[in-house]
């Protein structure tokens, strides 16, 4: 290896462990919102904790995924530059509160997230639906497609994984558009998780089955979260392929602004995040993979899961802060 590549290994593994704190921050700023019923308010707080946090971080960075476009968000818009500018050039996708519904009624599985990338990886996603579908890693490529049938796909998955389709759990978005989806799924036997917000955490549970129960995420969601949670998976070898949803002429004409010719196209996880990718999330409500942020007298504990996609690992960060003036 020669010193080009020993310095940017080292700041490659900088960028891991700083990424844990930009998340942490947020993570905690959002948690002191928990169950009061403000959405805006805890996504507001958690957008200027991250927003501080990535300013400290030596990396040329750019939001390509982040709170909305400059006209709509005062902060983290995209096309923001962030960083102190005396480091590597870098995309970054990010959802300060992943779940803003779920933090404000203190309901499981809220998260702060962000993935950052070299420059150039990530997918340019206008803030439309996209159609998605995703599985853990240990299957074989092709597994699943967007295309086929909800029985289609849980069969192969249940062939795959040597269990019957009953034995199959999917997650979804609990929302009227995917009632017909619903019932197809439960047509096959197969159960399902319905979730009330926050499809992030719902396609990364798919990584872990085991522990979340769940084999498989099915259904529409946003197209930024749809990068974010591609992320995660180029980290841990799962599967993933998403179409943007983009059924009107303005919506095209949005999306083509954005570099997207194609507005048809299937995009795997290694279109929408290409390169070496660094994920991490922290728990702002308890859930499946992470518990949330614990206010002790003199501390706060965090849980973190912070992913690398060239090395596929996993480091599982639980910190106990004692210095409290840093939040």
């Amino acid at each position: 290896m020669n010193i080009a590549q020993n310095i940017a290994a080292g700041l490659d593994r900088i960028l891991t462990m700083e990424v844990v704190r930009v998340t942490e921050r947020a993570a905690v700023a959002a948690a002191r919102l928990r169950g009061r019923g403000d959405e805006k308010a805890a996504d507001q707080v958690a957008v200027d904790a991250m927003r501080q946090e990535l300013n400290r971080l030596a990396i040329k960075g750019t939001v390509v995924i982040g709170e909305g476009e400059r006209d709509e968000a005062p902060m983290l818009y995209i096309g923001e530059e962030v960083g102190t500018g005396k480091g590597p050039a870098v995309d970054i996708a990010l959802d300060p509160l992943e779940g803003t519904t779920i933090c404000a009624k203190n309901l499981p599985n809220a998260l702060a997230v962000i993935a950052i990338a070299e420059k150039g990886s990530l997918l340019f996603a206008p803030d439309v639906y996209m159609d998605k579908i995703a599985i853990g890693p240990g299957y074989p490529e092709g597994l699943i497609d967007i295309d086929a049938s909800p029985a289609e796909n849980l069969a192969n998955l249940a062939k795959a994984k040597g269990v019957a389709v009953s034995d199959i759990t999917a997650c979804i978005l609990d929302r009227p558009r995917h009632a017909r989806l619903i019932d197809a799924v439960r047509a096959t036997g197969a159960a399902i998780r319905l979730i009330g917000d926050g499809d992030v955490a719902g396609v990364i549970h798919t990584t872990d089955p085991d522990e979340t129960g769940i084999d498989i995420y099915l259904g529409t969601g946003g197209a930024p979260e749809g990068v974010l949670a591609a992320a995660a998976l180029r980290c841990t070898g799962g599967q993933m392929q998403g179409r943007l949803i983009l059924d009107t002429p303005e919506k095209v004409a949005r999306a083509g602004k954005m570099g997207i010719s194609d507005p048809k196209r299937v995009y795997r996880a290694q279109d929408m995040a290409r390169g070496d990718v660094l994920f991490a999330a922290t728990g702002v409500t308890d859930g499946n993979l992470l518990d949330g942020v614990k206010f002790g007298r003199t501390f706060i504990t965090t849980h973190t899961i912070v992913l690398r996609s060239s090395s596929r690992t996993v480091r599982e960060i639980k910190a106990r802060h004692q210095d409290l003036d840093k939040f």
